[in-house]
């Protein structure tokens, strides 16, 4: 395997809070609560030349676009089996696991996504980022961290 080197990008300014309810496979789910999660993003280049260089600025700025975007929501998952949206205008009424919930439709995030956990967000906040940027041939991998609390959370790996 040819050299690799890693560049990451991990402050604390990158984050966002919301509430969620993780659902289990036996149909039972967390309480609504929340979490102050932290976002960090990690590259893989295979040349770390002058000519190779990747600015940072542009990574930072898709990573608090994103932070900014999911701050202050409800995330809902809408491909989760248990979820039954009821009604979508500026109300959003819901069931998810057999209980009723109302919000304001703004204040409600509906993710494409099958779960809301550390695992899924971490997943799909790499397709989000890896969509927002233009990487050069250099970059072989992306990961991305979701951090629910300081040491607790999860990682995706995605080669380029």
């Amino acid at each position: 395997m040819p050299p690799r080197s890693r560049i990451s990008i991990a402050r604390e300014q990158y984050k966002f809070s919301c509430a969620h309810m993780t659902v289990f496979p036996d149909g039972t789910k967390e309480r609504l609560h929340g979490h102050n999660y932290m976002l960090a993003i990690a590259l893989e280049v295979s040349d770390v030349s002058l000519e190779a260089m990747i600015p940072f600025s542009a990574i930072k700025t898709a990573l608090a676009a994103l932070c900014a975007e999911w701050k202050e929501h409800l995330f809902l998952a809408g491909k989760n089996p248990r979820l039954e949206i009821v009604r979508d205008d500026t109300q959003l009424e819901f069931r998810l696991c057999g209980e009723a919930y109302a919000m304001p439709r703004g204040d409600v995030l509906v993710l494409p996504i099958d779960n809301i956990s550390v695992e899924a967000l971490a997943v799909h906040a790499a397709d989000r980022l890896r969509a927002m940027l233009t990487l050069p041939a250099s970059v072989t991998a992306l990961e991305v961290t979701v951090e629910e609390s300081p040491g607790q959370g999860a990682s995706y790996r995605v080669a380029l």
